[in-house]
């Protein structure tokens, strides 16, 4: 009776590990809260961020399935209330309003086909608008944010197609790190 449990838990085990060996990878990790570029056909054409030095990124990028499927077409910065939010490279204001009672600010890019959005914000620009790499397009809203806390969501477009925004800031840019001083060679230390 024991030889023939002990055999049944070996096949239990062998089958086990066969369904395991023959399973399928993961085709995809859950995205990482770091900030990386992950669209090469982007060009890498941003000069700031569009809240603050290196905002904490809350939500990051996770493009749909199909064109009405779940995910999320841009990224959510923590930014309080009344920060001002910057335009990440030069281009022409699209639009300036409000869309579905939240404030809206899209910039079309400079010599490119992509298009920025920045939202909820009040703007602070007009259709029409040439705006600069780091100008001031609007601030924060305190309300109308789909983040647990105040945030600005950052997206980007070709055409229909939502990209990662992330994608238009340089490495150097996304990758930052805190300014180091290096000793002086020649120069005697302070005593």
């Amino acid at each position: 009776m024991r030889v023939k449990r002990c055999g049944r838990c070996i096949a239990w085990l062998v089958l086990g590990f066969l369904l395991f060996l023959t399973a399928p990878a993961p085709t995809s990790w859950p995205p990482l809260l770091t900030p990386t570029a992950t669209d090469t056909s982007v060009p890498a054409i941003g000069r700031a961020w569009p809240v603050g030095i290196r905002p904490a990124v809350l939500r990051g990028w996770e493009p749909p399935a199909t064109v009405y499927g779940r995910g999320h077409r841009g990224v959510d910065l923590a930014a309080p209330a009344g920060t001002p939010v910057r335009a990440v490279a030069a281009g022409r204001v699209s639009f300036a309003g409000r869309v579905a009672g939240k404030g809206v600010v899209s910039v079309d890019l400079t010599g490119t086909d992509l298009r920025t959005t920045y939202e909820p914000v009040t703007a602070s620009v007009a259709k029409g608008d040439e705006v600069a790499a780091g100008e001031v397009v609007g601030t924060v809203n305190a309300t109308g944010s789909h983040c647990t806390t105040t945030c600005v969501h950052w997206g980007l477009r070709r055409g229909e197609t939502y990209l990662d925004p992330l994608s238009l800031l340089p490495p150097w840019l996304l990758h930052r790190g805190p300014s180091r001083l290096l000793p002086v060679l020649g120069v005697p230390l302070p005593t």
